[in-house]
């Protein structure tokens, strides 16, 4: 009886160690997605700083106002002004839409008023 507990305490330790060796490798093959994947994000702010600066160069107003007045011709670009601006109270807001009658009810009679 005791040779077969020695034989199968022998096989379970083999076998947790396999699974630990299998885990331990899964494991570094994740961390190492993991790394790829820190390294592209990186990449990837740095790409977005530099199209952000670029973006902040290209709207400078002064730059966008010599655009405005060499291409005024073709597109007749001119400068805002105050009384260009609406007010709340002048926007049209649509109608809101009436829920659809599911349950209508046929009502007869005469409408009695008092006063």
């Amino acid at each position: 009886m005791r040779n077969v507990l020695f034989v199968l305490t022998t096989m379970a330790v083999i076998g947790l160690a396999f699974w630990a060796y299998r885990e331990n490798y899964a494991t570094q093959e994740v961390l190492s997605e993991v790394e790829t994947l820190h390294r592209d994000i990186g990449a990837a702010h740095a790409r977005l700083a530099v199209l952000k600066a670029e973006w902040a160069y290209l709207n400078r107003p002064d730059r966008l106002r010599d655009l405005a007045e060499i291409n005024f011709d073709r597109l007749g670009l001119l400068p805002l002004r105050p009384e260009q601006f609406g007010y709340v109270d002048e926007v049209a807001y649509p109608a809101p839409a009436l829920p659809p009658v599911t349950d209508a009810v046929e009502v007869q009679g005469t409408l009695e008023v008092t006063e």
